[in-house]
């Protein structure tokens, strides 16, 4: 009889096991397939590798999600490390570009808002989705609201640090005033930023609610 249970106690483990390292495979694939999961725009890189850490954590819990925002991380410090842009060093201290170089604020920068990006989306849809769950968009509101939240957690923090971190040093590498370096960030989170979490808000209310339901069914 303890056997049987000690079986059946192992089996929720082993899956939960199984399932993050598909989604940490997927991460890993995004993000080492060229022009991808990070697309180079010379004064940043873009990506969509968030999404699968937001996915993850809506499904797996956010101390799953923690471990992928950390693997994202990851491949963030590597890429920017093997494969360096001129801002390389706001994510690896082992980047330097002429007298600028990084340092700890690096490592902040590169690992804890991926982090958070697999912790703070699994709060914002189970909150806003117990005050809209009797209403018939209730699941996609807050899919779309977890994917939204989630990528900006990403930007707004990443740019943020960068500026308080970097803010001289950014404005080198970009030939921009260091007076003007912020506004410069704003603009970044525009053009880049603003347009990832769209497409976050939409691919992460779409499959997850897919992926949601199939659970559900097979429970």
């Amino acid at each position: 009889m303890n056997n049987t249970n000690t079986v059946m106690a192992r089996k929720p483990r082993t899956l939960g096991m199984v399932q993050v390292a598909l989604f940490a495979a997927l991460i890993i694939i995004l993000a080492f397939t060229p022009f991808l999961g990070y697309i180079p725009l010379g004064f940043t890189r873009a990506t969509i590798i968030h999404i699968p850490v937001i996915i993850g954590c809506l499904l797996l819990g956010p101390k799953k999600g923690a471990l992928l925002g950390f693997v994202f991380g990851l491949t963030s410090f590597i890429n920017n490390t093997i494969n360096p842009t001129v801002t390389s060093f706001v994510f690896s201290p082992f980047y330097t570009l002429g007298d600028i170089h990084g340092g700890i604020g690096s490592v902040i920068i590169c690992f804890v808002p991926r982090i958070l990006v697999g912790i703070v989306p699994y709060y914002v849809y189970h909150g806003l989705y117990r005050l809209t769950r009797k209403s018939s968009s209730g699941l996609l509101v807050s899919l779309g609201a977890a994917g939204l939240i989630g990528s900006l957690t990403n930007t707004l923090l990443v740019m943020n640090l960068i500026f308080v971190f970097f803010k001289d040093a950014y404005a080198t590498a970009n030939k921009v005033a260091s007076d003007a370096v912020y506004t410069f960030i704003l603009s970044i989170i525009g053009i880049n930023g603003v347009p990832e979490a769209i497409v976050a808000a939409i691919l992460v209310a779409l499959i997850g609610r897919i992926l949601l339901k199939s659970r559900i069914t097979q429970q």
